[in-house]
């Protein structure tokens, strides 16, 4: 998925419909001309809903999509004959899309499931008719309520990428290139910090045509969560993995010490990302040799690990068994 046509942000100013106006109507026919009230109620006003399409990646499909407007409802009409509804406008999004009141920041729900429908903004209600105002001190009331108003305002629908294994690093780190190698994802890579700058989604073939989602999301620098970098914009996406692989490369300074700072990152951002399951990547252990393998193992984590290396292939298959078993422990 390129960066071109990942969009996991967008705004939208949103109105629903007006409610249709009650009638009034008085009954009136051949036989009758003094007729007691039959006028029926308005339509409710079309609502704005969002549903979730487990085919949808992106919000790519919305980002020129600036202003989203239903339909309001109809008039109510003579016998008690209610108005029809105005059309919803319906905006189908991916799983793991959060939508927000644009002023106060406020989150309003969360698309988490395939088919699951949430109204983003409800339409007016429709006016009730004089029908409804009928008494024994009014016989014959000539008056309805009008329909309510619909509702305006800006929206922010944000996506949180969903996957079972979210990649965890510095800029660098060889997340694009583990990516690459163990999916048909295609990102770009090249040895400058980030280089991506949108998460990138990659099926991984595993043993017996068994298959994970594992994102590849752009690399975090120390103080990402008070906004430093690339910062909050990316750490979200974090929050939908179901484990995260934290990458750090062989010919780093201190891997323990970078892998604690990694983790402080998100603590800061979410403390219960750190009740997900963890486990430690040393890439391009190509570099290594079996006796400096030996003497970084005295100084790793207290975590899970696999030496690995993206291009000769070492350890590969070994993390995609133990992050198959990791993912299925409880089962």
């Amino acid at each position: 998925m390129g960066k071109s046509n990942f969009i996991d942000h967008v705004r939208l100013y949103c109105r629903s419909g007006n409610g249709g106006a009650g009638s009034a109507h008085l009954m009136r026919d051949n036989r009758t001309t003094k007729g007691g009230p039959d006028g029926g109620d308005g339509g409710r006003g079309g609502h704005i809903i969002l549903t979730g399409n487990k085919n949808l990646w992106t919000l790519i499909h919305l980002r020129y999509q600036k202003h989203v407007f239903a339909e309001s409802g109809f008039y109510g009409s003579k016998s008690r004959s209610s108005g029809a509804a105005g059309k919803d406008q319906v905006l189908e999004v991916p799983l793991g899309t959060v939508a927000k009141n644009s002023e106060t920041g406020e989150i309003l729900f969360e698309i988490t499931e395939h088919g699951e429908t949430k109204i983003l903004v409800e339409g007016g209600k429709g006016g009730l008719g004089n029908w409804h105002f009928k008494s024994s001190t009014n016989q014959t009331p000539r008056y309805a309520q009008p329909g309510l108003e619909g509702l305006e305002g800006i929206y922010v629908l944000e996506l949180k990428v969903l996957a079972d294994v979210g990649l965890v690093g510095f800029p660098s780190a060889g997340k694009s290139t583990l990516l690459s190698v163990v999916s048909a994802a295609k990102p770009e890579i090249a040895e400058y910090h980030f280089t991506t700058l949108t998460p990138n989604l990659g099926i991984v073939n595993h043993r017996e045509q068994k298959s994970f989602v594992m994102a590849d999301i752009p690399g975090i620098i120390e103080g990402a969560s008070e906004g430093k970098g690339l910062g909050l914009r990316f750490l979200r996406h974090i929050e939908r993995n179901s484990i995260l692989l934290f990458l750090v490369p062989a010919d780093s300074d201190d891997i323990d010490k970078e892998y604690n700072i990694l983790l402080q990152e998100l603590k800061k951002y979410n403390p219960e990302l750190l009740d997900k399951d963890r486990f430690l990547a040393i890439s391009k252990s190509d570099l290594l040799d079996d006796e400096l393998i030996e003497e970084i193992k005295k100084e790793l984590p207290d975590i899970s690990y696999e030496f690995i290396s993206s291009i000769t292939g070492q350890g590969i298959q070994k993390l995609k068994d133990k992050l198959w078993t990791l993912m299925n422990k409880e089962s």
